[in-house]
């Protein structure tokens, strides 16, 4: 029997609170991950839920339509993927200092080991990060 690998899709809505529906059911993903294999260091858990955060939160303010989080844990990484409807890939922009962003991207950049964009069949896209584990 093959060992049981924790995956994790999730619809996220458009309304309510996407985000922190996003964090809570990556807790619990990786609450599971855990189980199966401890991160290598505690710190990995905090930098992959700030990941899927701002994964998150763009897709839902640049984009009209359904978003959906994927995880999966791999050999030493978890696999993060945000689709949403946009077929335009993130840009990365000036942080700003008055607190309206412009930090995702260059964060998400520093917190994974690799990313990279797809074009999905419907027209969207998808984010595809691996941070470690």
């Amino acid at each position: 029997m093959a060992p049981f690998v924790p995956v994790l899709d999730q619809a996220l809505p458009r309304t309510g609170s996407p985000t922190s529906t996003a964090r809570d059911a990556t807790r619990d993903f990786l609450r599971h991950a855990a189980r199966t294999r401890p991160p290598a260091r505690p710190e990995y858990t905090d930098a992959i839920l700030l990941i899927v955060a701002e994964l998150v939160t763009n897709a839902i303010r640049h984009t009209d339509g359904p978003a959906t989080l994927h995880l999966e844990l791999g050999d030493d990484h978890i696999e993060i993927r945000v689709s949403d409807t946009s077929p335009h890939p993130p840009t990365p922009h000036t942080p700003r200092t008055d607190g309206t962003g412009g930090y995702g991207w260059h964060l998400i950049h520093r917190l994974t080991t690799h990313t990279h964009t797809e074009s999905t069949p419907d027209g969207g896209k998808t984010i595809h990060a691996h941070a470690s584990w």
